[in-house]
């Protein structure tokens, strides 16, 4: 193809670069989700401040690697799976160690998805009941609710008689809560958003959802970090400095009720910010921008040259701006979590989880946000699962096409992914309908990314040096960031192999 087909000059100036960026808001509007809302929050009620350092250290080391495995893709025109299956290893069935642990990754990952629907399901069926029976049960649980939040605050306020009041008050309506027949609305509501959002995708309406839910999520995202702020100016629920310095300072909490909360943190780490998956689909959103076009096939000119440095130059901003804004995020929902769920000594899970992190808000804005939080909450999980269909289903079809199982045209690629997506869609809310545990779902796949991250490691290590076009070669001071990602890498899937060993021995030993 000749250059001067198809290629395209790159930005002289930041205000002209900000108008090329996209894949990295892509990102931001879908992780503000099963990480962030579910995974983070957890972290923060079971541990309190102490692990904060850990998430804010899993949000920025994997910019470097994120950088990376994009600038691999685009400037030698491979799709991220082909570009992994490269790293040198043991192969099975002629694909790379690589390849097959993406494999194993991905079937947890539709668990995952699994609980964010259900996580959809119950937004939309605590804010819009389809049945008598869920109007009732709704009605029980906020009044449940509202009394374990008056306890709650009233033991943090020293009023022992009042939180001894509202404690009895929250054990008569929370028996009155369970006695009640359990609702169909949250089955009712995991139906629809499977069946809907399969629709969607097979439209190929991408586009129109992704401007929603970033609207949506944007809001959202600035309410939580407004919550943040707003705690402040209460004494009940201020962050005290020595609360935010034992946060930052690394530190280890103790087990609680043989729960550990740093094994919640490691599974939290592989899908906070930028989890694994993520890392692998970003590069897709590259190249449907048009970076690797832009820059046009590899060849020895100087013009080449030029572009692909400009244009690499655009990807690293949108990269730093998605992290950015994922760690802001992260950091928002984590405080809020540990100096509101922790303190109440709530734990978001099974079917009333979304219920639950609703409670973050309470204390800061009152009763009246809960029908807020439903409709944020349904936002950003939703977005999540969204783009991620979108997301993986690009991965998976790549997948079929390096296994030799589907051809390698684009059309046929435009087709499988349109019907990938919609499978995506209904096995997840198939898998929603069968667990209905979405804390453990997303958990579970937490685990299998943050193993992915070693691998991760590696290969971006043998991109940065054994597959760079030597013109390309970044600084050194690039060069020590992505050692400190490959680093943090290794060591978060190292400890997490560690940990499940250890738990998997202990089980063996009864």
């Amino acid at each position: 193809m000749p250059e001067t087909q198809a290629t395209s000059p790159p930005p002289k100036s930041l205000v002209a670069s900000l108008a090329h960026l996209g894949p990295g808001i892509i990102l931001a509007s879908s992780i503000v989700g099963s990480g962030e809302l579910i995974a983070t929050t957890t972290v923060g009620a079971e541990a309190g401040f102490a692990l904060l350092w850990l998430i804010v250290i899993g949000c920025a080391i994997k910019v470097a690697a994120q950088v990376e495995i994009g600038r691999n893709t685009i400037t030698w025109g491979r799709t991220p799976l082909a570009a992994f299956d490269r790293v040198p290893g043991p192969r099975l069935g002629g694909r790379n160690w690589i390849y097959w642990g993406w494999v194993a990754m991905t079937m947890l990952i539709v668990v995952q998805q699994g609980g964010i629907v259900a996580g959809v399901a119950q937004s939309l069926a605590a804010g819009v009941p389809l049945t008598v029976e869920g109007r009732a049960y709704n009605e029980a649980r906020n009044a449940s609710a509202a009394a374990e939040i008056e306890a709650a605050v009233a033991a943090r306020q020293g009023e022992s008689a009042a939180a001894d009041a509202a404690r009895e008050a929250f054990l008569v309506l929370d028996q009155a809560a369970d006695e009640l027949p359990t609702p169909r609305d949250t089955a009712l509501w995991t139906v629809i958003t499977g069946v809907v959002t399969a629709v969607l995708l097979a439209v190929s309406q991408y586009w129109l959802i992704e401007r929603v839910s970033i609207l949506l999520v944007g809001t959202f995202t600035l309410m939580t970090v407004l919550a943040v702020i707003l705690l402040q100016a209460d004494p009940t629920w201020a962050i005290s400095t020595r609360e935010l310095v034992s946060g930052v300072v690394p530190s280890i909490p103790p087990a609680t009720d043989g729960r550990s909360p740093l094994t919640t943190a490691l599974a939290a780490l592989g899908i906070i910010g930028v989890g694994a998956s993520e890392l692998m689909f970003y590069p897709y959103w590259c190249l449907e921008k048009g970076y690797a076009k832009a820059i046009g096939p590899r060849n020895e000119s100087q013009a080449w040259t030029a572009r692909a440095r400009g244009w690499l130059r655009v990807m690293q901003l949108d990269a730093w701006g998605s992290m950015v804004v994922y760690t802001v995020v992260t950091i928002a929902f984590y405080l809020l979590g540990a100096a509101t769920l922790g303190r109440l000594g709530l734990r978001p899970e099974g079917s009333e989880m979304v219920r639950t992190l609703g409670q973050m808000y309470v204390p800061i804005f009152g009763e009246w946000i809960r029908e807020v939080f439903l409709m944020g909450a349904f936002a950003v999980l939703y977005s999540t699962f969204f783009v991620a269909a979108a997301g993986n289903a690009r991965l998976v079809t790549d997948g079929l096409i390096l296994a030799g199982r589907l051809p390698d045209t684009d059309s046929s690629r435009a087709s499988w992914v349109r019907r990938l997506s919609m499978a995506w869609a209904l096995l997840a809310m198939s898998l929603a309908l069968f667990f209905q545990n979405p804390v453990a779902m997303v958990l579970a796949s937490g685990i299998a990314q943050a193993i992915m991250l070693a691998a991760i490691a590696v290969a971006v290590l043998y991109f940065r040096y054994r597959d760079l076009d030597p013109r390309l070669l970044p600084s050194r001071a690039w060069d020590a960031l992505l050692w400190v990602s490959a680093t943090g890498f290794l060591i978060i899937g190292g400890w997490t192999i560690w940990q499940k060993a250890g738990d998997a021995l202990a089980g063996l030993l009864g």
